[in-house]
């Protein structure tokens, strides 16, 4: 539902062929890119050119285009256009889109295609901080970004839904306050989804004592009580998707100082275990509320044909054993770039091959079928 897959721009740190394989990898046949790219995906030219990249790959590429032109949120992108070079959705992804006004116009033109707003719901005047604006964050002496920051474009995005009717789908969600926010309105009717990111429901801000940039991520890891928050979210249905927010960055920039160091993390290669680690394995969810979360709601949203495993229909699946135990080994992922803080993690639950357009990935090979 959500990876970052850096080309065109930074291939260096990943290309739609190795976040394709990366993919693969972690037991997924399709993904939706954001529009972060350089340049961004705010042209049919660009959506195309991903399109093509992806075209003879066993994974399907989904681009979700910038919704405000370079994504600087101050004129609407050719929406209508993107929609039909291939764009499942629009975003501003890395802020938020600027003001209600632009929002209120994206939202009324992607009704006419019935197409999300993905939004990185963060207020612009209280970014820019390294970490949760925590108790911890004061005692390693880093700028922090509240809560408050998330809650407030929340807010503003439920009632712009509201008052378009429009449709917003809240990425990777973090907040608990932004969990209730999100629960109530559905309660309401209101048109908003939300997924939610497995670092978020499986670490928290205390992991930042080691100065590690590996766990440097926006939104960033926040409180047990938010974590808390994600898990119920998940468990009522309030939080209909988890999603990985692949982040490549290369090693030179990661190795930073803590506060220069970029945010993002990988996420693909490690979902699937820690879910089934984290959720399953506690009794949080069933395997089939997983599958709702990973395969099934995301299609659901993006307009996107659920596969069937029946007689005649094109295979595309996934073949996961949720009782292998197996340990990160990031030296040894399909990603171009390293930065997992999970890595040596040991994980029950792994991919074991994935199957579509008449490809398999299996043993870390791919093979026509």
């Amino acid at each position: 539902m959500h990876v970052h897959l850096r080309e065109p721009g930074r291939e260096d740190e990943e290309t739609v062929e190795t976040g394709c394989n990366a993919a693969a990898a972690g037991g997924f046949t399709g993904v939706a890119c954001m529009p972060n790219t350089n340049p961004d995906i705010d042209s049919a030219e660009v959506v195309r050119f991903i399109k093509e990249k992806a075209a003879k790959h066993l994974v399907d590429v989904y681009p979700v285009a910038a919704a405000t032109l370079a994504r600087k949120g101050e004129a609407i992108s050719p929406m209508l256009e993107l929609y039909e070079a291939g764009a499942v959705g629009f975003s501003d992804d890395g802020v938020a889109i600027k003001s209600a006004g632009i929002l209120r116009n994206v939202l009324e033109y992607s009704k006419m295609i019935d197409a999300p707003v993905i939004e990185h719901c963060e207020d612009e005047s209280l970014a820019g901080g390294a970490m949760n604006e925590s108790f911890t964050s004061t005692i390693l002496g880093l700028p922090g970004i509240p809560n408050v920051a998330e809650d407030l474009i929340v807010i503003r995005d439920i009632m712009m839904a509201e008052f378009t009717d429009g449709r917003v789908h809240i990425a990777h969600i973090s907040s608990k306050n932004a969990v209730d926010l999100v629960r109530q309105a559905k309660k309401k009717g209101i048109k908003v989804t939300a997924e939610v990111a497995p670092h978020h429901f499986t670490l928290t801000d205390d992991m930042l004592k080691t100065f590690d940039t590996n766990y440097k991520m926006n939104p960033p890891l926040r409180t047990r009580d938010d974590v808390d928050a994600m898990i119920e979210g998940l468990k009522d249905g309030t939080i209909d998707c988890i999603a990985s927010d692949h982040a490549p960055h290369s090693i030179e920039e990661k190795e930073m100082e803590f506060i220069y160091a970029p945010n993002g993390i990988l996420g693909l290669e490690t979902q699937i275990g820690l879910a089934i680690s984290e959720l399953v394995k506690k009794k949080h969810l069933t395997l089939e509320q997983l599958v709702e979360k990973f395969a099934v709601n995301p299609r659901r949203i993006l307009k996107l044909p659920v596969p069937k495993i029946q007689v005649g229909e094109h295979a595309n699946f996934t073949i996961f054993d949720p009782e292998l135990i197996w340990t990160v080994e990031a030296a040894k992922f399909k990603s171009k770039s390293k930065n997992a803080p999970y890595d040596k993690r040991l994980l029950t639950g792994k991919a074991v091959a994935v199957i579509n357009k008449k490809k398999m990935f299996v043993d870390d090979k791919m093979m026509e079928i």
